[in-house]
């Protein structure tokens, strides 16, 4: 397992922490694969065991034992309180306003929470043509809060998106793999660092020019019981913790 210089959690930790501390025990949450899973159980496996973890296969009250590879995976049918058809859980779940957290990803993002996960480059002949929206528009849209989890670069936080496929009207906070960032009139701000991470930094890896808060706190290091949680919930086949 990699760390972060002399810190014993990896960056990837680092941020699984952060988002899971955002949830709690009446959390009703629409989970995605990778990190956004991991953030989620991590909740419910310490601080907010009675969050409510919805996967897009329909899979209500999940609670895997490690962390599914796919939304297919049996053990989040095995371990749910109900499974439902795709539409239903979007039609009534979804559209039905009845989940409160939906966690995103892109490849790119920009200073309103935008989402591209379409294509990068001309729409008709793109230079990369990614694994598009799925559920996300209307996830972006149907849930009370977005937290988005992303690795902070320039080629990911850009000035203008190459196509708009998720809107970030609801997007409440960003987390990075160097800090947090909050919406504040209309545009996103840096509100925290991660600890070793300096707002210079943040600054270097946005496509914009980012907003600072005039305040900004540090986010506290996962603690023992954390880490020991967040591993204990390793990818079958693979440590969660490899950056």
């Amino acid at each position: 397992m990699s760390v972060n210089g002399d810190r014993p959690y990896t960056a990837d930790e680092m941020m699984a922490v952060e988002a899971a501390r955002r949830l709690d025990d009446s959390t009703v949450c629409f989970v995605g694969i990778g990190l956004p899973s991991l953030a989620a159980n991590l909740a419910r496996r310490t601080h907010a065991p009675g969050c409510t973890l919805i996967y897009e296969s329909g899979t209500i009250g999940a609670k895997p034992m490690r962390l599914p590879l796919s939304i297919g995976d049996g053990e989040l049918a095995e371990t749910a309180d109900a499974v439902v058809s795709v539409p239903e859980m979007f039609a009534y779940w979804l559209q039905g306003g009845r989940i409160d957290v939906g966690f995103l990803g892109a490849a790119q993002l920009d200073r309103h929470g935008n989402l591209n996960s379409t294509v990068i480059g001309d729409y008709d002949h793109p230079s990369v043509r990614l694994p598009g929206g799925g559920g996300a528009p209307e996830i972006a849209l149907g849930v009370r809060d977005v937290f988005v989890m992303l690795r902070q670069s320039p080629r990911a936080f850009v000035e203008r998106l190459d196509f708009t496929t998720s809107l970030g009207d609801n997007v409440r906070v960003v987390v990075t793999d160097l800090g947090i960032l909050e919406p504040g009139d209309g545009e996103l701000t840096l509100v925290a660092v991660h600890p070793g991470t300096t707002v210079d930094e943040a600054r270097a890896a946005t496509g914009w020019e980012l907003r600072v808060a005039d305040e900004i706190r540090e986010t506290v290091p996962p603690t023992d019981e954390e880490l020991a949680a967040l591993r204990a919930l390793e990818t079958k086949g693979r440590s969660s913790g490899t950056a």
